[in-house]
């Protein structure tokens, strides 16, 4: 008896949920009009994404994955660049109470303010197999505890796993080890893989004549920061690379606010560093401030952009930025923002990426605009020239020039 009076409730509940889905289909192809020797002239993928939400009452659930296709991975061996994958970036549920919220599953979470790189959005990993100049983030499992005050709230994160991140083949272009060098994308952690990454958030804004938004960060767990060892001597033979993860206590803050027209951003971390002996304690601050300019043209915007980035370790004995693959140590950002405001989200944005210590210049131009509402065009050029003498990230990728353009459907 009781069966039947739960059954009929718990289908009536099923169809007063509201239930949501959505995503995109994607067409992506690279160009790279100058590149070394030995690496892939071009690169095409298609992208697939999904995402799903549930909603009745007070609960939400979301579910979100993603597929890609790489063409090379269907030629031979030689040219497979093991881009191809299928993954899950999020599953989880969330459920609102008056004044708080809980939240527990795989999610991804962003953290930042600057335009150019955010050096506080530390919570996911990139994914080593998507573009390096724009790399989709990994879903960790978390949970989450968050409690709404006036102006803001309090959160409270347990991060559950530090995933693995797969890494491409050599032939592509922005596998930036050298030939003889195989990474093992199987993390090394400290401790256990599982060993519980703890972060209490507190974030606000204020209601005044200039608006305020910040954020602080303090954790304790593994850092974002990682590491990387070879199996062997670096002379030329095959060798193994393996990445690491050590304990840090970090405190972390992102900040922007606003004085008519003109937008300040500042980001910043001091890193703690445990027990890892090859790596010192170390901080980032990023400084940004951006202009605008409306109605330059018609409707049009315009955005004058200026970032600067600075990376500093306290023991000159331990690993620097060059062994850490660290790309803003030392850089300045100029740009430009351009936003044609004519309903269809059309725009421009680009500028230089001036390495103030290592010589090393790095350019770009991206247009993006909406096609009858439900496409998406993107077109970008980019030019890095990287350093002659000093072995950088770039350096280890070698002058590099390409055209890129990106073809979405959304559903």
């Amino acid at each position: 008896m009781t069966s039947r009076l739960i059954w009929p409730l718990f289908i009536v509940s099923i169809l007063d949920a509201d239930m949501n889905i959505r995503g995109h289909l994607q067409m992506q192809s690279q160009n790279y009009l100058t590149h070394p020797d030995d690496k892939h002239n071009h690169n095409t993928t298609s992208f697939a994404q999904i995402e799903m939400n549930y909603t009745h009452e007070s609960f939400e659930g979301v579910f979100k994955a993603s597929a890609q296709g790489d063409f090379h991975d269907l030629q031979g061996s030689s040219d497979h660049t093991d881009r191809s994958f299928f993954r899950l970036d999020e599953a989880y549920g969330k459920y609102e109470f008056e004044e708080s919220q809980i939240t527990a599953g795989k999610s991804i979470r962003f953290w930042g303010a600057l335009e150019v790189d955010n050096i506080v959005d530390a919570f996911n990993p990139d994914d080593l197999r998507s573009d390096l100049f724009d790399p989709d983030k990994l879903g960790v499992w978390n949970m989450a505890y968050t409690h709404y005050t006036d102006t803001g709230e309090i959160a409270l994160i347990l991060k559950a796993d530090e995933p693995d991140q797969p890494m491409t083949n050599y032939p592509y272009v922005y596998y930036f080890f050298p030939e003889f060098v195989t990474y093992s994308d199987r993390l090394q952690t400290e401790k256990s893989v599982n060993y519980p990454t703890v972060y209490l958030k507190y974030s606000a804004s204020t209601d005044t004549a200039y608006a305020l938004d910040y954020a602080f960060i303090l954790q304790h767990g593994y850092d974002s920061q990682r590491y990387f060892s070879a199996s062997g001597p670096l002379n030329g033979s095959a060798v193994d690379f393996n990445e690491h993860a050590y304990l840090v206590n970090k405190l972390m803050n992102y900040n922007t606010l606003v004085v008519g027209s003109t937008l300040f951003k500042l980001e910043a971390l001091y890193a703690d560093v445990l027990n890892e002996p090859r790596i010192s304690d170390y901080y980032h601050i990023g400084l940004g401030i951006e202009h605008t300019l409306t109605q330059v043209y018609n409707n049009a915007d315009l955005g004058l952009i200026s970032e600067y980035y600075r990376y500093g370790t306290l023991d000159k004995e331990k690993y620097t930025d060059l062994e850490l693959f660290e790309s803003f140590q030392n850089d300045l950002f100029i740009g430009l923002r351009y936003s044609f405001n004519e309903g269809n989200d059309a725009g421009i944005i680009g500028g230089a990426i001036i390495d103030l210590e290592y010589n090393e210049q790095s350019y770009y131009i991206e247009y993006e605009t909406r096609l009858a509402e439900i496409f998406k065009l993107a077109l970008d050029y980019r030019y890095t020239n990287p350093s002659n003498d000093t072995l950088t990230a770039l350096n280890l990728m070698g002058r590099h020039q390409r055209l890129g353009l990106k073809l979405a459907y959304y559903f």
